[in-house]
C-alpha cells in the first residue's frame, strides 16, 4: 500500500496579510512594463503566501504619470472608446487628448484591464493611486520607494 502524503497546499487567512505601500516614479518608463509589474503587485504575486482566490497584494502610488513613455505610434493612432449607448452615441480619444487632459488614465486603464473582471479585480485596483505630477498624499503610509526591472 502506497504511504499517503501529508502535503497541504497553503491558502491565506485574511489576518495574515499585511499590506506594504510601493511608491514607483513612472517618468521615462514605458507604459506596458511598468503596468505588468504594478498589476503583479496589486495581485500580491510577488509574495510568497499568493492565493488567487484573495486579495494579498499591496498598494502602488505612483507618481509622474504624464510622463510615462510609450512606444511606436500610440501616442497619435492608439484609440480608446466608449458608447454613451444612444444612437451615435460612440465617443473616441486618442492618448495623445488623453495624456493632455487627464494623464494619470494612460496608467489606470492600463492596470485596470491586466486584473481579474471581477469584484476581486475591483478590491486589488483600489489600491492602486495615480498622481499625474510628482507630488502625492500618501507620505504618512511611508511608502517604499520601488524600481521597475526592464523599464
Amino acid at each position: 500500500m502506497a504511504s499517503q502524503s501529508t502535503q497541504t497546499t497553503y491558502s491565506a487567512k485574511p489576518k495574515d496579510i499585511v499590506r506594504a505601500w510601493h511608491l514607483i516614479d513612472a517618468q521615462d518608463k514605458v507604459l506596458g512594463r511598468i503596468s505588468t509589474q504594478i498589476a503583479m503587485i496589486l495581485k500580491g504575486k510577488t509574495k510568497a503566501m499568493y492565493t488567487p482566490s484573495m486579495d494579498t497584494g499591496d498598494f502602488v502610488v505612483v507618481i509622474n504619470a504624464d510622463k510615462v513613455k510609450l512606444t511606436g505610434t500610440k501616442e497619435e493612432n492608439k484609440v480608446f472608446y466608449s458608447h454613451t449607448m444612444f444612437p451615435g452615441g460612440l465617443r473616441t480619444v486618442n492618448m495623445a487628448t488623453l495624456r493632455a487632459k487627464h494623464p494619470e488614465d494612460i496608467i489606470l486603464n492600463a492596470v485596470r484591464r491586466m486584473l481579474p473582471r471581477s469584484a476581486l479585480g475591483r478590491a486589488m485596483f483600489k489600491k492602486l493611486k495615480v498622481y499625474a505630477g510628482p507630488t502625492h498624499p500618501h507620505a504618512a503610509q511611508k511608502p517604499v520607494a520601488l524600481e521597475i526591472k526592464g523599464a
